[in-house]
């Protein structure tokens, strides 16, 4: 299974793209191809080790698609392998249409962001448990800083069915419920916020939300593989089935396919790894060349700045987009979605114009990490591929490529052989930071190396069993064999 496995990434991984979205002088840099291969390896062990159904990916580079990329299956019992094209629920990642969509209003004159919401939707009639703080206005809806708690009055995410509400039934609930803190007081996370945002949507603009995403987002950008609502016609075909969480008893069951209903503007929508990919480099096309494409790049850059911070300092958010900062401070903007059977990411650094995009099936996977995994792998390389325009950089040398391989490890996972910054390295898999544990090798003798610590010096031999035919079999360290097995 693992073989096969590991021949469906491979050739998923090669599917072809529009013309418009291939990267061929970025892609076949000697470093982006390295830290490609790294990410397919990386990609899989970390899906078969956590037993995830199935994987999709893609990194962006402006706008250029420099890796895409699948493992595992979209439905494990009908054999479908997972693809970029794989349509999976992203859930809430939705937030951003549907933030989107409202500064189009507010750059049209028709919604202002420090409206109150009863303006807009006069059966807005929670209960206002601090009265005195002020209106819950538009912006408070994107910055999850309302005050209003964090789902409409329905028991939506309890399984075994998942059973949404209809529009009308959160309407006709709102008066059951009440507000959690002061309006613009602290920041709480809120599916009702947003799912009203896109009520806000619907009556500023005359046309049904779905409708006026289609004609004004989704229809413009070439979106064309994104839906605001789970396509239910796609069941069994391209969408992916969702799967529950690994089990005490070691197993995942899939899930009864899920529509948002009434909340479908919060987290309704359906995607592709490769169409959230045009969404970002629309994004990074915006901010770099200016214009009105869609948005105005004003208004984007607008909503990608930090709009509130909690009072513990501890999230910071924008309108509509999760706003953070990295170790490396470095600011990221995007959103993730966690639904029944789902989890999936979109994170970006605008100011390298990369992005990553992940998508499971499955919902106890940490898509974040493994969108920041991926962007961790990528990044640098593109930096690098960037800033060597001559091509100095240069591959890793064909007599040490027989080395490169997939080696056992007694104390669980694997270590891989790859090819790194021209030379030969390793690192054990599965990993959540894979590239923090990149230990880079050099060559002192026949099938000999010696590990390079971070001074530079030499430390233990790595030594390569080779057969009489040339094949490499075996990985000998600190006197401990390692087989070869792929």
């Amino acid at each position: 299974m693992r073989r096969l496995q590991r021949i469906l990434t491979i050739a998923i991984a090669s599917l072809a793209l529009p013309e418009a979205m291939m990267a061929q002088p970025l892609a076949s840099h000697p470093r982006i191809r390295e830290a490609t291969a790294l990410l397919d390896k990386w990609l899989d062990a970390q899906r078969a080790y956590q037993r995830i159904p199935g994987l999709a990916g893609a990194i962006v580079h402006d706008q250029d698609v420099i890796w895409q990329g699948a493992s595992g299956f979209a439905n494990v019992e009908r054999k479908i392998p997972a693809s970029p094209t794989t349509l999976y629920s992203i859930c809430s990642i939705s937030k951003l249409f549907t933030s989107i969509s409202i500064l189009q209003l507010r750059d049209r004159g028709l919604v202002r962001l420090d409206d109150p919401v009863g303006k807009h939707l006069p059966w807005f009639n929670i209960k206002r448990t601090h009265p005195e703080s002020g209106e819950i206005s538009v912006e408070g809806l994107l910055t999850h800083a309302s005050g209003l708690p964090r789902e409409a009055a329905f028991a939506y995410w309890s399984p075994p069915n998942f059973e949404f509400p209809t529009r009308q039934q959160i309407i006709d609930a709102l008066s059951s419920e009440e507000t959690l803190y002061p309006s613009e007081t602290f920041f709480q996370y809120s599916n009702l916020g947003l799912t009203l945002a896109g009520e806000i949507v619907s009556a500023a603009s005359g046309m049904p939300y779905a409708d006026y995403v289609r004609a004004n987002i989704l229809a413009p950008l070439g979106l064309s593989d994104t839906y605001p609502e789970i396509p239910v016609q796609e069941q069994g075909r391209r969408l992916a089935t969702g799967y529950g969480a690994w089990t005490r008893d070691g197993t995942r069951a899939a899930l009864p396919l899920f529509t948002a209903k009434g909340i479908a503007p919060a987290a309704g929508y359906a995607s592709s790894a490769l169409d959230l990919a045009r969404f970002a480099s629309w994004q990074f096309r915006l901010l770099g060349k200016g214009g009105t494409e869609v948005l105005n790049a004003n208004t984007l850059r607008e909503m990608q700045r930090v709009h509130f911070v909690d009072p513990s300092w501890e999230t910071t958010w924008g309108l509509g987009f999760s706003v953070t900062r990295g170790p490396d401070n470095k600011t990221f903007v995007g959103h993730g979605g966690s639904c029944p059977g789902f989890q999936t990411q979109l994170v970006m650094q605008v100011d390298e114009q990369v992005a990553a995009i992940a998508m499971s099936n499955a919902m106890d996977v940490n898509a974040g990490a493994l969108a920041r995994g991926m962007y961790d792998i990528m990044a640098p390389a593109v930096k690098a591929a960037l800033s060597d325009s001559t091509r100095t950089i240069k591959s890793l040398d064909l007599a040490l490529e027989r080395y490169l391989g997939t080696y056992a490890n007694a104390w669980g996972g694997e270590r891989e052989v790859i090819a790194w910054e021209g030379g030969l390295a390793a690192v054990g898999l599965p990993s959540d930071t894979p590239l923090r544990g990149i230990t880079r090798l050099r060559k002192v003798g026949d099938s000999t190396f010696r590990r390079v610590r971070t001074d530079g010096k030499l430390a233990e031999a790595w030594t390569f069993t080779v057969a009489p035919d040339g094949r490499v079999t075996a990985l000998t360290v600190n006197y401990q064999v390692a087989a070869r097995i792929r």
